[in-house]
């Protein structure tokens, strides 16, 4: 099989869609059924891309776009390019990596599409009245256009049902690959936290994320002693629309210094804090897919989260879920001293997010969607039942 994964997007430093186009990559390749894999790049992209993508196989071949950093500029590449390029590489499957603007039937090939959330629907706070506008637009036309979907969640699947239930026949559920991977040297501390007590928060300056939040409850927990005076919290995730909310947030607790920033960390350097963290907490709103949970969960960290169905869909029994309504920066401060009267859990085998099963969900959602072109195909298959649906333990 040949794949054609697109990959090109704005942002030049990791995050959850390009951390995915890579897992994705690095999946398919861990399968056999795979002849030639085509990785679709912007230039900008380059020094991230390599960082955490192995080119050693000889079926992978990366490619990197010439193109303006652009919003119009990717629109376009999307739209007129990349069914030119997809057909000069002889391609079975086109994998966009998340909602990008595609002709209907402008392909030679059956396209894919992983969908990571719908927030542009969900929470268009994220990224205020046009950009929201406009991608609901984007993600509309993509939803429609392609031929299958590859939801990371039976949450975000839900939420496809609920924005186009019209959709819904053509979505499956894939999780993203999860992995810590080994420490270069296990002893080596993260110097900016070297010998000191911190709660970590993994996410994107976005609304969402509930940033503001996680820092109120740590500025109630400093204040009823449950943490340390001298502890630290230390949030880890790219700038966006809501970094000057955050930075405004820690002025007004007083907490200059207590609150540490921080982007673009190397992967030994995010499991060292994961490991060495006393809690991760993680208060978001709403979540396609619980990466840091999951995360936390592999690094064997004390997790205080939010009560969503994506995060009882990763967690489980493991974390402590803290429910809406009431004093949210108390209930916070209060999950984090239980939790911290209890030794740090043992590190969580989660072979259900492993390279290997999900290449091999992934060679399978391909073959079927390859398949479905055929005459009578549909009429072999077994019939499925209906989806579950994932509700969150409080409702």
């Amino acid at each position: 099989m040949n794949v054609v994964i697109a990959a090109l997007s704005a942002p030049a430093q990791l995050n959850g869609v390009s951390r995915h186009a890579t897992n994705l990559a690095r999946a398919l390749l861990s399968t056999q059924g795979v002849a030639k894999l085509h990785f679709l790049a912007g230039e900008w992209q380059a020094p991230m891309f390599r960082s955490v993508l192995d080119d050693g196989d000889p079926r992978l071949h990366i490619h990197w776009i010439a193109l303006k950093d652009a919003n119009f500029s990717r629109i376009l590449w999307y739209f007129r390019e990349l069914p030119c390029i997809a057909a000069q590489l002889d391609a079975d499957i086109v994998h966009l990596t998340y909602p990008a603007p595609i002709a209907s039937k402008a392909f030679h090939c059956p396209t894919a599409l992983s969908l990571h959330d719908l927030y542009p629907f969900d929470i268009p706070q994220n990224f205020g009245f046009w950009k929201s506008a406009f991608a609901r637009k984007v993600m509309t036309r993509c939803i429609k256009n392609v031929d299958a979907i590859a939801c990371v969640s039976a949450s975000t699947k839900a939420r496809l049902e609920e924005w186009f239930p019209a959709e819904i026949n053509k979505a499956t559920v894939i999780p993203n690959v999860v992995e810590l991977k080994p420490l270069a040297s296990p002893d080596r501390p993260f110097e900016r936290l070297n010998g000191r007590s911190f709660v970590l928060c993994v996410a994107q300056h976005r609304r969402n994320k509930n940033v503001p939040l996680a820092i109120r409850a740590f500025a109630r927990a400093l204040a009823t002693k449950t943490l340390a005076a001298d502890s630290r919290l230390f949030i880890v995730g790219i700038p966006g629309p809501e970094t000057t909310r955050i930075q405004a947030q820690i002025r007004e607790t007083g907490l200059v210094g207590k609150v540490l920033l921080g982007s673009g960390l190397s992967d030994a350097e995010l499991r060292w804090c994961y490991e060495n963290c006393d809690v991760l907490l993680v208060p978001s709103e709403a979540e396609g897919f619980g990466l840091p949970v999951a995360e936390g969960l592999l690094a064997g960290c004390r997790i205080v989260c939010s009560d969503i169905p994506a995060f009882w869909e990763v967690g489980g029994g493991a974390c402590r879920y803290v429910s809406w309504e009431g004093d949210l920066p108390g209930l916070y401060a209060d999950a984090i001293r239980l939790a911290l009267t209890l030794p740090k859990p043992a590190r969580a085998s989660l072979p259900q997010f492993s390279l290997q099963v999900i290449g091999r969900d992934y060679l399978r959602f391909y073959q079927d969607l390859i398949c479905s072109r055929v005459s009578g195909f549909d009429m072999l298959r077994q019939p499925k039942g209906p989806p579950k649906a994932v509700r969150s333990r409080s409702a």
